[in-house]
């Protein structure tokens, strides 16, 4: 499109967006804002995106698909599939490393649920992170990680609410970090299932 610099593609603004979002807030957030982010003029976001709530919209269908995306890049980076989980359950927030950013996001996905648009885009997400949890955990039990007898079709939802869960509680109290308090969580849902390593 004219006036779009060659070079920088939807994925580099998008992604830029959830920079800015992580340090203003979906409220504060400007298109000049995204645009400076990533060198840009706003009149070329406006041209592409149409408007804050498109860049938005935008933004949250990326995040849709990135989520998709992750537990496949994670399963060939670790053998493991309860490793694989806990690299999902990392990947998942990439970025967030202060009690402020996770604020920011939470807003954003709280004006989610009050529109039918975003809030279809968060079901979408909270979708994909419950099948890739599933999915996982699946594997596990087929690669005997997990106890036999452990069902994955009902540890799947507690393992995702311990897990997000545990972000909400860090937000507010702050002790350790957010990954740390995720993967904390993580590995206590799963110590009860969890078969203990053989020599």
């Amino acid at each position: 499109m004219a006036g779009r610099p060659r070079g920088i593609d939807d994925a580099a603004i998008l992604r830029a967006a959830v920079r800015v979002m992580g340090r203003t807030g979906p409220a504060r957030l400007t298109l000049g804002a995204v645009a400076d982010e990533v060198g840009l003029v706003p009149g070329t976001l406006s041209q592409r995106f149409g408007s804050k709530r498109g860049l938005l919209l935008a933004v949250a269908e990326h995040g849709v698909r990135e989520l998709a995306e992750l537990p496949a890049r994670v399963r060939a980076e670790h053998p493991s599939p309860l490793a694989a989980l806990a690299a999902l359950t990392a990947g998942a927030w990439d970025g967030v490393t202060t009690a402020e950013e996770y604020a920011h996001h939470l807003a954003f996905l709280c004006a989610d649920l009050a529109d039918p648009e975003f809030r279809r885009l968060a079901l979408a997400s909270q979708q994909a992170e419950a099948a890739a949890v599933r999915t996982l955990l699946d594997e596990a039990a087929a690669a005997g990680e997990l106890h036999p007898g452990t069902d994955p079709a009902r540890l799947a939802p507690a393992v995702q609410a311990a897990v997000t869960g545990a972000g909400l509680l860090w937000a507010v109290d702050r002790e350790g970090t957010f990954a740390g308090r995720r993967g904390a969580a993580l590995d206590a849902t799963l110590a009860p299932y969890r078969r203990e390593e053989t020599p």
